[in-house]
């Protein structure tokens, strides 16, 4: 596939499209998108004929909210275990050969054009997702393209986009991320940074987008490494950044060092609005590009249990994890997952020596992969996508006294409802390491499980297969 529209028409020969027409978009496009995607196996939906919008300006919500649609989106067969995603993922991630964008003249994106003093945002539906936002969020879906001051390196990641007035947005990027970085350094020479905000995709690059892929590693030449094939682009008319030509909508524009404005409240991806109104950059939109009958993107953070963040963020980002701590000299991670908005994090070890349990909590807890509040180590006979099973370990398999660790001094969010308001620009919080595997010492004497085994399930499967349709 190489637009969003390519993968629609897939999703609704799957039938899990449904349109909804004439329904506006203040509050009732977010209502809308909450509780579909606070459920599992949910449709996509897709809002036209918006009230005081043209017939076809279109808005797109709860896009991968089914194991279908993501396996769909990134090429994975549907019937793939979640566990079994995160091993694919990991597998072509490693043998992957980096792949640059092929730049070609022109593309879809660029069938229609607002320039200078024609550029109006709001001449698209963009929602006001929940009750108590600050503004209209045209970025929620997103990838935002930034590049270095010097050098060739480009960057593309999801953050958060306000709209202040016809030509003016906020964005909001946490220091730790990279388009901060490249903002800080035309900054840092008394430049404006010229960014691109495309608001409307192939899924398969918002994916890549929500990645955390190491400094200097272009998101593009992962993306196309993992594709087998370039991404293309066409080059912005105004800074020059490459835009994905299948692209629905990109916003082009320049964010001054010195302008800021306030921003938020939004509600976040953690279910509070923890964020509240703080100064965050403007970018000065000088074009606009846009498809015939566009589509944004909207993936309005929910409160948790959100079902397209696990599709979303999980399966990657797990990945990331896990080769994060074999690379740290761990052995034996047989599986890795989070939970609450990345706030807990679950991965199991098949135990070689003692304190290997202890030694994977400490590094996965100290990793910036996810927020990691809570990490808990199990053995590998619990499954770490089954949060009963991990809460079974825990409460069974852990001494609170030996085997709980509170760890110090750890990098925070801004948008976390722990962090103090005083403490928003430079927060720190505690994590907590938790070992919930069997000890070490006396772990082939520890009491055996109930549970049937393997060879027994399947010979009654296979006697009573018919009679159990429904049951199992």
């Amino acid at each position: 596939m190489s637009d969003l529209r390519q993968w629609l028409a897939r999703v609704e020969a799957l039938g899990q499209l449904r349109t909804m027409r004439g329904v506006p978009w203040e509050l009732e496009m977010g209502t809308i998108a909450e509780m579909a995607g606070r459920q599992w196996e949910k449709p996509a939906v897709l809002f036209d004929d918006v009230p005081g919008y043209p017939p076809g300006h279109r808005v797109l919500v709860n896009p991968i909210g089914s194991r279908g649609r993501f396996a769909s989106a990134v090429g994975f067969p549907p019937e793939m275990s979640v566990t079994e995603m995160v091993q694919e993922w990991r597998r072509r991630s490693r043998e992957m050969k980096p792949t640059p964008p092929r730049l070609v003249d022109s593309g879809p994106v660029m069938e229609n054009a607002m320039v200078g003093e024609e550029v109006d945002v709001l001449k698209f539906p963009v929602p006001r997702w929940h009750e108590h936002d600050g503004g209209r969020f045209i970025g929620t879906g997103d990838m935002i393209i930034t590049k270095q001051a010097e050098g060739d390196w480009v960057n593309f990641g999801t953050y958060r986009v306000m709209v202040h007035d016809r030509n003016h947005v906020g964005l909001m990027i946490a220091g730790t991320h990279h388009g901060n970085w490249h903002m800080q350094e035309w900054h840092a020479r008394g430049e404006a940074a010229p960014v691109a905000i495309v608001v409307g995709m192939d899924p398969y690059l918002f994916l890549i987008s929500c990645n955390e892929l190491p400094p200097g590693v272009s998101e593009y030449e992962f993306a196309g490494g993992l594709r087998g094939e370039p991404i293309e682009v066409v080059k912005g008319p105004i800074t020059g950044l490459p835009i994905p030509a299948g692209a629905e909508i990109v916003l082009e524009g320049f964010v001054d060092p010195d302008e800021r404005r306030a921003e938020g409240p939004f509600g976040e991806f953690t279910g509070y609005y923890a964020g509240g109104v703080r100064p965050q950059p403007v970018v000065r939109v000088e074009g606009v590009y846009y498809r015939n009958n566009p589509i944004i993107l909207g993936m309005p953070p929910l409160r948790p249990v959100e079902v397209q963040l696990q599709y979303r963020d999980v399966v990657t980002r797990a990945g990331l994890l896990w080769d994060l701590l074999e690379g740290a000299g761990v052995p034996d991670v047989m599986g890795v997952w989070f939970y609450a908005a990345h706030f807990l994090l679950v991965l199991s070890v098949k135990q070689r020596y003692p304190g290997h349990a202890k030694q994977a909590a400490r590094v996965a807890a100290a990793s910036n992969i996810g927020v990691n509040r809570y990490t808990v180590v199990v053995d590998e006979d619990i499954d770490v996508a089954d949060l009963d099973e991990v809460l079974w370990a825990m409460c069974t398999r852990v001494d609170p006294e030996r085997d709980i660790e509170l760890l110090w001094g750890f990098p925070g969010s801004a948008l976390d409802p722990m962090v103090v308001p005083e403490r928003k620009r430079y927060p720190t919080l505690s994590r907590v390491a938790i070992d919930a595997t069997r000890p070490y010492e006396w772990k082939d004497r520890f009491p055996e499980v109930v549970a049937s085994s393997v060879e027994l399930k399947q010979q009654v499967l296979s006697r009573w297969g018919e009679a159990l349709k429904g049951i199992v």
